[in-house]
C-alpha cells in the first residue's frame, strides 16, 4: 500500500502534503511493528519466568497488541485522508 502511494505521488508531480502523509503512514507502521515486537518479547520473557501465569500473560499480550493495531489503523486512515 505504501509503495502504491509513493508511485502515485511520483506520477502526479511532487506535492509536499502527499509526501508528508506517506512518511506519516510509514512511521505509524514502523512504530506499531516495534511496539508489538516489544510486547511479544516481554510476554515471552514473563512466561519463561512464571510458566503458571502463561494464560493471563498471553491474554494481556493479545489485548495490548490489538489496541496497538487499532490505533495504528486509525492513524494510517488519517494519513490517507490527508491525501
Amino acid at each position: 500500500m505504501l509503495l502504491t502511494v509513493l508511485l502515485q505521488a511520483a506520477a502526479g508531480g511532487f506535492n509536499l502534503g502527499t509526501f508528508g502523509a506517506t512518511i506519516g503512514a510509514a512511521l505509524v507502521v514502523a512504530a506499531a511493528a516495534f511496539g508489538i515486537s516489544k510486547i511479544g518479547a516481554s510476554a515471552v520473557e514473563a512466561i519463561a519466568r512464571q510458566p503458571e501465569a502463561a494464560d493471563n500473560i498471553r491474554m494481556s499480550m493479545v489485548v495490548a497488541a490489538a489496541l496497538i493495531e487499532g490505533a495504528s489503523l486509525f492513524a494510517i486512515l488519517v494519513c490517507l485522508l490527508a491525501l
